[in-house]
Order: structure tokens, then C-alpha cells, then sequence
């Protein structure tokens, strides 16, 4: 170090390179500690001056007296009108009386409306109910329907001559139980609207357009399959834009696209004029991280569709409830919905792309909304290139920083390799903590059962996971810099050092996060772009020797990733809240929603929360956090935390009433009885309703699992949850609404003598299941359903189960199924079978006793609930 010349220092370096630079300047003062609070709460009040209202923001809903000022505009209160006489119907369950006849009138009325003004000098119209029948496999049971209903529309442009379809799908049918309006009746009006929009506006297109009015999602996803795999359109269909929901208002999410299809997100950009989207979400979704599926997967799977898909993710509380009514879906959420769809289908009704799709399919794309004001998108060989090129140059600019510090003060570049180094252990430390202290207070609730405190009043995950969070994320820079006793450096240095030390950590991540091939990259990439920009700027302009300075650009260029990170977790949190009602018993969902708000908080604050450091005193922020932990923590444990409400915040507390009989080989019962099974949806499992509902003799059928085909309870659809079913006897049988009758018709030993064909007729309710399951040195080899669970023996073991539905057409269903058994002994038994019936139809009337059971249940629990019964036969 030279010497000093009227208070500057003369600094030289091997290269003879001298700067000149005041001391005084570096090695400035902390700021006061009384502007730290004042820094936090700068956050905080962004947040909820720019986050929150244009996380909420709606376009104002149009009015039928609006419609000759607004031409061409999609008419909210319109569809507002038919959605009331839906939701009006109730539930419209496959089989029943509303979804096969009263409802599909509707959709033809309505129809039929569009049809009589239709410009048809320009348009034609093609209008058809379909009726399908098929066999497939999904998610580990075979799907079996019958006579499921679709109601199709193709219009097109008369003087087109385009083989390929532009298709838009919805579906009209509901959980038992659910009036569905926001699913997804809400998705059903506005393509209607639509419908009408286009068929009056006498502009021509390119490619017709069919509407497909789907009567079998919930079943699940029967129409669609129905519809792709049999009828006549379908093979033309070459782009999709599927409509569902997972809650009820609120805008519409973009949460899968393609798959290798993006010139699909290229006209979402250059027409949807509310956008809603994240690849985050599609990677969640692909995951299995959200426990909803949509007839996306159909159209993929089945036909090879590519296609946006598109769900309403607000007020995820009420869905497949009786509170998805009509009153909780808003004019402005359908105007939001009907803008964009109404511009999706002009755009790419007219999309040259769509002569030959194939041509222009070209890997798959990162897409992201920003607060909805506009719509990135780009390929993942462009993301390829981004992402290293940016980290990169933040490590080669982290660098060069560190070299020119060193060059200021005169210290060698070693000195600050080795305090990077360090720091860098303690960003990634911070990082650590800050997953770890959220995961832990989630793991310390589950141990006292208080999990789900947020379910109601989502703002606790502030004290809960956030807080604790934000202190992990900064404590261990707190704790060394308060305490660090080397002066060499000064303090300014370090707290640059901090940032680049989390720029690194980021930049590997990002690195890391690509080679893995997740689109979700892009997060990191946000957050490195705008602090490269930072430090450029303090380079060029010589801030980054004047004090604290530099950290005021930092601070301003830390604004938008925030707002974009803030805004993208704060979306998460809202969906999966209410999804955490649904999770299942054997998961503890505090784990999820409190590392989601670990990586909110590591993206939207690892530059901005170090920097409390410029001010004195930053252990009094730390310990200002940590009692804003304790205060929230002891608000958990009053009636505040209590995770459930009437109608908004409901617990799912699923129930069948179920009559048992389990048949011998020789035809004799061995054990006839009834009860209730439950099937609850949350981590809280009964615990919640004993105090209100009767629940003394209630057992867990998991030991039963081992030695009854399906732990002897008739389980819906997906039955990978039943060794956590409950079971509470009574001792009054239930009474059925009408038998499930099966009968055996035939047994055929066929030629070898080592197999055996067997011929079942079976007759009940719209909703049926079979269990199958061979005894020992059996082998199930061919049956009248798909026939995949059969060829993949190591992926579907017994027992396997089977799906039964059936829509308009009754028929009782006739089915074989053919084994082989290893001693060829045919005169003993050979296999077990189970069928259950399920009476959803909310016009099959429950019994007195169960009703009066039905009636205890408590008014902040919703029960899908229904008459069913299970027969175990042994043949």
C-alpha cells in the first residue's frame, strides 16, 4: 500500500496499476438501525401494493345491454344466464337422469339458439350427441364405460376446404354431490359463448373448429377417450384448447402446453389478453405434486393432440363440493375466461401451422406470465442458452468484482478467494437453513396434530414458514459478519462479497437445474439477470467503491424479481392450500406448503434480506422475526388456527353406506354385515369430527388388508389409499336403493386342460367395480376389458381392479375372463372376486339410519357420500 496523499490511499499492483481511491468512501458507516425496519417492511408493502391486486385483478364482466357498443366482444352476463340454469340442476353424475337427458337438452336448446342467428351464408354447423363405449387403462385401474355421452358441434367456414380441426373441450358432468359450477359448467358457458361469438361474426377461418361437450370427466375421463378414439372428427383434431378447473372463479392458468408444440404458446403470446401461465406448474403437474388430472392426458395419450390446457385455479375450497355453486363464480371470472378463449380460438383457427403441425414441433417451451401484464415464451434450446450463457457471466463477473476490490484495498486476490470461499459456505448454509427451519416447524406441527392450521386463514404461513425462512436465509452472514474480527476488508467488501456469494450459488443451481433438464430453471435466471445488470452498472460507474451506494441499485434492480417470484409463490400457495384438504392421511402437507414457501423466499429475497447487514444492529431484525414467529405461533393454537369453516373451508370427510356379503366357494355367506367406510381426505383424518359425530367403535381396516381381497370395503377408483380406510359398524343393515347382481353363466376348462374360461353377467347401479385377484399357481391371462394390466404382469399385480360405467345405455354388462391354473385342477378354487355398487345419483335415496347418521356430521365438513355394497365371491 502506498502512501496516503490527502486522504486517499495510492494503490499499485504488480502491473504497476494504481487507483486512487478515498478510504473514507469504503470504509464507511453502517447505516442507523431504525431505517432496518423500515427496509423490511419496503417488501412487504410491495407486495401488497402491486402483487396482490394484480394477482386479483378481473376485466370488468360485459352486460347483454353493453353488446352493441362492445361487437365481437365476449358477452359475460350471457353466459352468467345459462350457467345459473346448470348449476340449478345440481349434480350431474354419468348415468343419471340430469347428465344423460336434462342437461344435454340444455346444451341442444342452447345450440339450436346459435344456430338461428348464425350468419349460414358463411358458416355451417354440424351438431351430434355421441354415444361411446370403451375399455382403457389409467393410473392403475381399467376403465370400462358404456353409452357415455358427448355432445359435438363442428362449424366451419364454407368455402374452407382444411382437414384439420381446431378442438376445444369442457365437460359438463360433476362429482356426486357437486352442483359444478366452477367444475366445470363455468368452462361449458363461456365455449358456448364462443360458439355463438364466431358463428355471428361473419369472419371467415381457416380450419374448422369442433366444440366438444364432454359428458364423462369425473369418471374419470371417459367422454374424451370416448371422443378421440372412436369418433368420426377426431382423427383431423390437430391442436387442442382443453378447459377444466380445479376451484371456482378467478382467472385461468396455462399449466401444460404442447407437449413439442410451441408455436401453440407463440399464439397464446400474440393473442390471450390476460395471461396466466408457468412451466413450473407443468413440471408440478407432471410430478404428481397436484393430485387433480384433466382430459389433457386423453388427448395426448390416446390421440396426439397437442394442445393448451387451462384450469381455473381459484377458490380450490370448494371443489367437488355442494358449495361450487353458481354464487361463487363471478361475471368478471367468465369475461377472463371467455377473452381469452374467444382469442385463442380466432388465432389458431387461422394458424397456418395447423396444415401440418408435425412440421412445426420442435421440443418443448418455457412460458411464464409476468403479474399478467404480458406472456414470455421461448424454447428450451434458446432456455439452453440463456441459462448458461448468464450464469457464466455471473461467475466471470463475480470475479472480475473480486479482483478489483482487491486491487482497491491492496489485499492480495487469495485473501478475498478465501473470504468468498467462506462466504459462499455460509449463502449455501443460509440457503440450508432456510429449507430446514420451515420443513422443521412443519414436522413440530404434525407431531402435536396441528397440521392444516393455515388451511383457513392462509396469511399464517407468514409467521409459520416465511419468518423462519427469511432468519435461516440470512442467519449465518449475521452471525459472522457481527462477529468477524479481520479489518483487512472492509465492511462494505463483505457485504458485496455476500452478494456474490449468492450469485454463484444461484448460478450453480441454475446450471445444475438444467443439466437435470427442468424448464424451472428459468427461476434462477431471473434472479441472475437482473443482479448481473446490478453489478454491471456499479462496475461502469465506479459505485462499487463508494460505500453503500451500490446496494441502493442492487435494491432497485431487486424489485422485479421479486414482484415476479412473490407473485409466482404466492399463486402456488393459494392452489395447493385448498389442495392440502385433499392430500390424503399418510402425508403431512405442512411439508409441501412450508417448502414452498422456503424457495418463494430464497428466489424473492437471497439478495435483498442480506443486506439488513448495512445497518447496525441487524440481530435486533433477527430477533424481530423470530417474535413475530412466536406471536403467530401462539395464534395457531386458539380457534384461529383451527383449520376449518362452514361452506368456504371445508374438511373432506368422504363416506359410504355399505352392505357386505362375503360368499364361500361353496355359495354359502361367510360374514354379511353393514357400516360406514370412510375415506378422509387430510392429514387430521377423524380426530376433527369426534366431537360431533358418534365415532366410538371406529377401526382402521389395514390389518384386514393382508387377508381380505381389497380390506373388504367396495373403494372407488382409485384404491391405493385403502389400507388407511376406516370402518364403523352398525349393527342395522343398510338398505340398497336396487341390488348389484352378479351371475355366473358359464365355466369352460378349454382345450389342454391347464386354462379355464368363465362368463359373468353383472347388473346394478351406473357406477360398478370388479376386484380381481388369482389364487396361488394362477394366472389371469385374457378378459373382455383392456387388456394392458394383463400384459404388463410386473407393473399390475393383483388385485386388479376394474371400473364399470355406464351412461344412457343400461344394459347389463356380460364379461369373461380366462386363467390358467398350474395342476390344471379346475374343481377347486381358482380365484377371488369382488363387486361393489355405487348409488351416487343424488336420486338414490339414503336410508333413515343413515340419513340421521348424515345428519351429524358437522357443518365445517362436507360429505361425498353415497349407498354402496361389496360382495367377495370366490370361484
Amino acid at each position: 500500500m502506498g502512501a496516503t496523499r490527502n486522504g486517499k490511499q495510492s494503490l499499485s499492483g504488480s502491473a504497476n496499476l494504481i487507483i486512487e481511491v478515498d478510504e473514507d468512501k469504503i470504509r464507511c458507516k453502517q447505516y442507523s438501525w431504525y431505517f432496518a425496519p423500515a427496509y423490511l417492511l419496503f417488501w412487504v408493502g410491495l407486495f401488497f401494493a402491486v402483487i396482490y391486486p394484480l394477482f386479483q385483478a378481473l376485466p370488468t364482466g360485459i352486460k347483454i345491454s353493453e353488446e352493441a357498443d362492445k361487437p365481437g366482444r365476449f358477452v359475460a352476463e350471457r353466459a352468467q344466464e345459462i350457467l345459473l340454469k346448470i348449476s340449478q340442476m345440481g349434480p350431474r353424475v354419468v348415468g343419471d337422469v340430469d347428465n344423460e337427458v336434462t342437461v344435454v337438452n340444455l346444451l341442444l336448446d342452447e345450440i339450436e339458439k346459435v344456430r338461428q342467428v348464425m350468419r349460414d351464408d358463411i358458416y355451417q354447423m354440424e351438431v351430434e350427441v355421441q354415444r361411446a363405449s370403451g375399455s382403457y387403462l389409467i393410473k392403475g385401474l381399467t376403465n370400462h364405460y358404456q353409452g357415455v355421452q358427448n355432445v359435438i358441434v363442428r362449424l366451419s367456414t364454407k368455402s374452407s376446404n382444411s382437414t384439420s380441426y381446431l378442438l376445444v373441450n369442457s365437460h359438463y358432468d360433476t362429482k356426486p354431490g357437486s352442483p359444478g359450477a366452477g367444475d366445470d359448467a363455468a368452462m361449458v358457458v363461456v365455449m358456448l359463448e364462443v360458439l355463438r361469438l364466431v358463428a355471428i361474426s361473419g369472419d371467415p377461418f381457416l380450419h374448422p373448429i369442433i366444440f366438444l361437450f364432454n359428458g364423462a370427466e369425473e369418471q374419470p375421463m371417459q367422454g374424451s377417450h370416448g371422443f378421440i378414439t372412436q369418433h368420426r372428427w377426431a382423427a383431423n383434431c390437430k391442436a387442442l384448447l382443453n378447459l377444466d378447473s380445479a376451484g371456482a372463479g378467478g382467472r385461468d392458468l396455462l399449466f401444460q402446453g404442447g407437449p413439442n408444440h410451441p408455436w401453440l404458446m407463440e399464439h397464446y403470446r400474440n393473442s390471450a389478453p390476460h395471461p396466466f401461465a408457468t412451466t413450473t406448474a407443468e413440471e408440478m403437474f407432471e410430478a404428481g405434486i397436484i393430485p387433480s388430472d384433466t382430459d389433457f392426458r386423453i388427448f395426448r395419450d390416446f390421440g396426439v393432440v397437442p394442445g393448451l390446457d387451462m384450469a381455473g385455479v381459484y377458490n380450490g375450497f370448494v371443489y367437488h363440493t355442494k358449495f361450487d355453486r353458481y354464487t361463487v363464480i363471478s361475471r368478471d371470472s367468465l369475461q377472463n375466461s371467455g377473452d381469452n378463449l374467444l382469442a385463442l380460438v380466432r388465432s389458431i383457427s387461422n394458424a397456418e401451422e395447423m396444415y401440418d403441425t408435425e412440421a412445426y414441433a420442435a421440443g418443448h417451451a418455457v412460458f411464464f406470465d409476468f403479474i399478467g401484464l404480458f406472456f414470455v415464451h421461448y424454447q428450451e434450446s434458446t432456455s439452453l442458452a440463456l441459462n448458461l450463457s448468464f450464469s457464466f457471466g455471473a461467475i466471470f463477473l463475480v470475479c472480475l468484482s473480486l479482483w478489483k476490490m482487491s486491487r482497491v484495498t491492496g489485499q492480495s486476490m487469495g485473501t478475498y478467494a478465501g473470504v468468498f470461499g467462506l462466504l459462499f459456505l455460509l449463502a449455501l448454509a443460509g440457503v440450508l437453513l432456510a429449507v430446514a427451519f420451515p420443513l422443521l416447524m412443519a414436522t413440530f406441527y404434525d407431531w402435536g396434530n396441528r397440521t392444516l392450521t393455515y388451511y383457513s386463514n392462509s396469511w399464517l404461513v407468514i409467521g409459520l414458514y416465511i419468518c423462519p425462512s427469511v432468519i435461516g436465509l440470512v442467519l449465518p452472514m449475521t452471525l459472522y459478519l457481527s462477529h468477524k474480527k479481520c479489518n483487512k476488508i472492509p465492511h462494505t467488501y463483505y457485504m458485496h462479497i455476500v452478494g456474490h456469494a449468492n450469485c454463484v450459488l444461484l448460478a450453480i443451481l441454475c446450471l445444475g437445474t438444467t443439466a437435470l433438464k427442468y424448464r424451472s430453471a428459468y427461476l434462477f435466471l431471473i434472479s441472475l439477470i437482473f443482479y448481473v445488470a446490478a453489478l454491471i452498472i456499479n462496475l461502469l460507474t465506479r459505485l462499487h467503491c463508494r460505500g453503500y451506494l451500490w446496494s441502493l441499485v442492487l435494491i432497485v434492480f431487486q424489485i422485479v424479481p421479486f414482484i415476479y417470484h412473490a407473485y409466482l409463490f404466492h399463486m402456488f400457495i393459494l392452489i395447493l392450500i385448498p389442495m392440502a384438504g385433499r392430500f390424503g392421511v399418510s402425508t403431512n402437507p405442512d411439508l409441501l406448503i412450508s417448502a414452498l414457501c422456503a424457495f418463494g423466499t430464497i428466489l424473492a429475497l437471497s439478495f435483498a434480506a442480506p443486506l439488513i447487514n448495512v445497518f447496525r444492529r441487524p440481530n435486533c431484525m433477527l430477533g424481530g422475526l423470530a417474535l413475530v414467529m412466536f406471536i403467530f405461533s401462539m395464534i395457531t393454537v386458539s380457534d384461529v388456527g383451527f383449520p376449518y369453516r362452514p361452506k368456504t373451508n371445508v374438511m373432506r370427510a368422504d363416506f359410504m353406506q355399505v352392505h357386505r356379503k362375503f360368499f364361500e366357494y361353496n355359495g354359502s355367506i361367510s360374514l354379511e354385515d353393514s357400516g360406514y367406510y370412510f375415506h378422509l381426505g387430510d392429514r387430521n383424518i377423524e380426530a376433527p369430527l369426534r366431537d360431533h359425530m358418534n365415532l366410538t367403535n371406529l377401526v382402521r381396516l389395514g390389518e384386514d388388508c393382508d387377508s381380505e381381497l381389497m380390506c373388504g370395503i367396495p373403494c372407488y377408483r382409485y384404491c391405493s389409499a385403502r389400507k388407511h380406510a376406516l370402518w364403523l359398524a352398525r349393527e342395522e343393515p343398510v338398505e340398497l336403493p336396487y341390488p348389484t347382481v352378479l351371475d355366473f353363466l358359464s365355466k369352460t376348462v378349454l382345450s389342454g386342460g391347464y386354462q379355464v374360461r368363465y362368463e359373468f353377467r353383472v347388473t346394478g347401479p351406473p357406477n360398478m367395480g370388479l376386484f380381481f385377484k388369482p389364487l396361488d399357481g394362477v394366472k389371469l391371462l385374457r378378459w373382455t376389458f383392456a387388456p394392458a394390466m394383463l400384459d404388463n404382469p410386473a407393473t399390475y399385480r393383483p388385485p386388479l381392479e376394474v371400473m364399470l360405467t355406464y351412461g344412457i345405455d343400461n344394459t347389463p354388462i356380460e364379461f369373461f375372463v380366462e386363467l390358467s391354473k398350474d395342476n390344471g385342477n379346475f374343481d377347486e378354487p381358482v380365484f377371488e372376486m369382488g363387486v361393489s355398487g355405487h348409488y351416487v345419483s343424488p336420486h338414490d335415496k339414503r336410508d333413515a339410519l343413515s340419513q340421521q347418521f348424515l345428519a351429524t356430521v358437522p357443518d365445517f365438513a362436507f360429505s361425498m357420500e353415497w349407498p354402496s355394497s361389496y360382495e367377495r365371491h370366490i370361484f
